[in-house]
């Protein structure tokens, strides 16, 4: 079993950027495909990113796509979200999330993941 604590969220301004990590305890973050999701307040939580095992491929929500990059360091038993450019309407608790399997198309939704980190604020001011 797999711990996931998320940190580096805060406050920024619009156009501004964030990294977010996932750091993992447990087990080898190199065992799973960890995404992103995020929720605003009073809306559903959504997919934001992912990356595979291997980091070969990573898939992104659109509306994030060529902002936000997601990258593996396994050394360090970490994942990171790179956030730029950053919107208003990233504003949301962001989360990171362990699968045991291998990302397919029901990895874009929440119930496909196992673990789950705490979550971490990120607010962007207009």
């Amino acid at each position: 079993q797999v711990q996931l604590v998320e940190a580096g969220g805060g406050l920024v301004q619009a156009g501004g950027s964030l990294r977010l990590s996932c750091v993992a305890s447990g087990r080898t973050v190199s065992s799973y495909t960890i995404a992103w999701f995020r929720q605003a307040p009073r809306k559903e939580r959504e997919f934001v990113a992912a990356i595979s095992r291997n980091s070969a491929r990573t898939y992104y929500a659109d509306s994030v796509k060529g902002r936000f990059t997601t990258t593996r360091e396994n050394a360090v038993n970490t994942v990171y979200l790179r956030m730029n450019n950053l919107k208003p309407e990233d504003t949301a608790v962001y989360y990171c999330a362990a699968a045991n399997s291998l990302f397919s198309s029901g990895s874009y939704t929440d119930n496909n993941y196992d673990y789950w980190g705490q979550g971490t604020q990120v607010t962007v001011s207009s």
